[in-house]
């Protein structure tokens, strides 16, 4: 269990080290694709939701940069007919760093919140973010090269939530709900800043949002932000971050090694004290996760967190900058740009290490002028960040305050 630990979880040491890697182009591709595919006999569907009794449609879609994304769609609850021609409003679902779609179905059925949802009259959608298990492809890079590569959260704003977005739209032509957990989070008020999204947006949930993470105050993140630099380059020579890899491994190892560090119990000192989880669902997780993501998005949280500011990926070199922005500093992402009517519910937990209190309060701060109406606060004081996914009693203190936030704006 230790071990399995220390893998799943190795990347969140790396948000407080300061860091930068090489830009390469990648390819491109106009226009925004998807298709169904049937029948759903591999992947989340056919593993965690047909299974149970719900039906399933495994989807993919492509971004305008190339890269072919996983997409389930649970159209009707458990036992429903399909006949009764009622129009039901999506919702789609999307994940933090490091796990996939299959991160919001590992408890029992009626705790997981897609499911939930299904079952309370939703159309849901589960994304699933570049690079990981089920959207390893693309039009024409392969993994194994470093182009493939070759993004950070940047493009998940600019480019896979506008194509799952799109897609989505496209199938239901109705304005869309969406919950987001963590970078799930981060992403979707980046693009919402930028005006991105909000036309085809009916409302937002955000649980453990991670818009600034200048109090991030895991243990051993402490310690790898003291860490060798020389540590650190041969992982940073890495297009592909991935958790199971050796060479993130052997990182882990040597900072676990420092006197005062316990990686015993690594999900307690990276998100906090998780009050609610059943040992089951956390062996569970451990099966399935983590997934890869690049190396550039992981160098751009830590540069999240060391600079305290929202910005667009920094190259460090001014030239590098002013080649990508046009200026010498990258672009900030002004989160009181986001239209004041939106929507928005806002969960999150006085425990949580990744999302600490005082850097969710800076983002309520700058939300201050929101619409009082459109803006909905939770705290749970217990809670702490892999509560929100696959906490036992998640659904009676999160999930149905989800629920009533979603049926009040739609």
């Amino acid at each position: 269990m230790a071990l399995l630990g220390l893998t799943s979880f190795a990347a969140w040491t790396l948000l407080l080290v300061l860091a930068t890697v090489p830009h390469q182009a990648h390819a491109s591709s106009p226009g925004s694709l998807g298709r169904i595919i049937n029948p759903p006999v591999y992947g989340i569907c056919a593993s965690s939701v047909i299974v149970h009794g719900y039906k399933c449609q495994e989807h993919e879609v492509t971004t305008s940069d190339g890269y072919i994304l996983s997409l389930q769609r649970i159209p009707e609850g458990r036992g429903e007919g399909g006949g009764s021609g009622t129009r039901k409003q999506p919702v789609i679902i999307q994940h933090g760093v490091l796990v996939d779609g299959m991160t919001w179905l590992l408890n029992p059925p009626e705790q997981d919140l897609p499911l939930i949802l299904a079952d309370n009259g939703f159309d849901v959608w589960i994304a699933n973010t570049r690079g990981t298990r089920y959207s390893r492809r693309h039009i024409s890079l392969d993994p194994s090269s470093p182009a493939f590569w070759n993004w950070s959260w940047d493009e998940l704003v600019s480019y896979d939530l506008p194509a799952v977005f799109d897609y989505v739209f496209s199938q239901t032509g109705q304005k869309i709900n969406y919950v987001g957990h963590s970078l799930g989070t981060l992403i979707a008020l980046a693009s919402f800043s930028e005006g991105k999204l909000v036309n085809q947006l009916e409302s937002a949930a955000l649980l453990s949002p991670i818009a600034y993470l200048s109090h991030m105050n895991t243990e051993l993140g402490v310690v790898a932000a003291k860490s060798f630099v020389g540590e650190l380059t041969t992982l940073f020579g890495l297009a592909e971050f991935n958790p199971k890899g050796l060479p993130v491994d052997a990182f882990l190892k040597s900072l676990c090694a420092y006197p005062g560090i316990d990686c015993y119990d690594l999900l307690t000192a990276l998100t906090g004290k998780n009050c609610c989880l059943n040992s089951s669902t956390v062996d569970l997780f451990l099966v399935n996760e983590p997934q890869s993501t690049s190396t550039k998005n992981m160098v751009h949280l830590a540069q999240t967190v060391r600079r305290g500011v929202l910005t667009k990926f920094n190259y460090v070199r001014p030239d590098h900058n002013i080649m990508h922005y046009g200026e010498i500093f990258p672009p900030i992402y002004n989160l009181s740009n986001i239209p004041h009517d939106l929507p928005l519910f806002i969960s999150y937990g006085g425990r949580d290490a990744l999302s600490d209190v005082r850097d969710v309060e800076k983002l309520l701060d700058i939300l201050k002028f929101h619409d009082e109406e459109k803006r909905s606060v939770q705290f749970i004081e217990e809670y702490a960040h892999a509560d929100y996914i696959m906490g036992f009693n998640a659904k009676d203190l999160v999930y149905n305050a989800v629920l009533s936030f979603f049926n009040r704006h739609n």
